[in-house]
């Protein structure tokens, strides 16, 4: 089984915003649901789990309700956001893993954003594609400027090998139970200080795969990527 995690659950605080970002209507829909309808229609993927607080899981499945005709039964389930994002899947994964009873060493968890509404099919199929022979997937970005490091944040300490160098997106996909794993390994306190969902694989010494990924598959993070969503969606 592939399953997949859409993670809902944040606050977006840095967008000038009455309500969480991934919740803003705009092209006459949520910005969830641009993400969500992809996950829904990808062939790859079995079953969506949706990390959201209470109050907005009615309003998630009305709007994407209203969106194409799209397979519905896909989603499993609505899931209470953790303390952090991290620990938002992990509680996916439990819930998961409690519905299953029975998870297999070939079960895939792709973990992905709301406030990346742009997620592509041939993004999604490559992650699968990629998967073979490793043990996570992660798509990244090559940095285009020259990347110094600062040891105070106010001086320049050193310049760091831009080739070297990569920003990861979401979605990221990983063997199940390897991961699952990899996080229960970093309970109760270590998992507090992980950012990103492939650290505690590679902390565990996964074999996560790199793929080129998608300039378009943005984080909606400021007010100036939310002009650009909207921008997109009501050309």
């Amino acid at each position: 089984m592939n399953y997949a995690i859409l993670l809902s659950g944040g606050k977006g605080t840095r967008i000038g915003s009455d309500i969480p970002k991934q919740y803003i209507s705009t092209g006459g829909q949520m910005m969830i649901s641009y993400s969500l309808k992809t996950l829904i229609e990808s062939n790859m993927i079995d079953a969506v789990y949706i990390v959201a607080e209470d109050e907005w899981r009615e309003k998630i499945s009305e709007d994407i309700k209203n969106a194409d005709e799209i397979d519905l039964d896909k989603i499993k389930g609505f899931v209470a956001p953790g303390s952090t994002r991290q620990m938002s899947i992990v509680n996916g994964m439990k819930e998961i893993i409690n519905a299953a009873c029975d998870v297999s060493d070939n079960d895939t968890i792709l973990i992905h954003d709301a406030a990346r509404p742009f997620l592509s099919e041939a993004l999604l199929n490559d992650c699968y594609k990629a998967l073979s022979g490793h043990e996570g997937v992660m798509p990244v970005l090559r940095m285009k400027d020259t990347v110094y490091e600062s040891k105070d944040g106010k001086t320049v300490s050193g310049l760091l090998k831009r080739e070297e160098i990569f920003a990861g997106q979401a979605p990221e996909l990983f063997l199940l139970s390897r991961y699952h794993k990899a996080n229960m390994d970093l309970i109760p306190e270590k998992i507090l200080a992980v950012n990103g969902a492939s650290e505690p694989a590679i902390l565990a010494g996964m074999d996560i795969a790199m793929i080129p990924g998608d300039e378009g598959n943005f984080k909606v993070t400021t007010d100036a990527d939310l002009a650009r969503f909207r921008e997109i969606t009501e050309a």
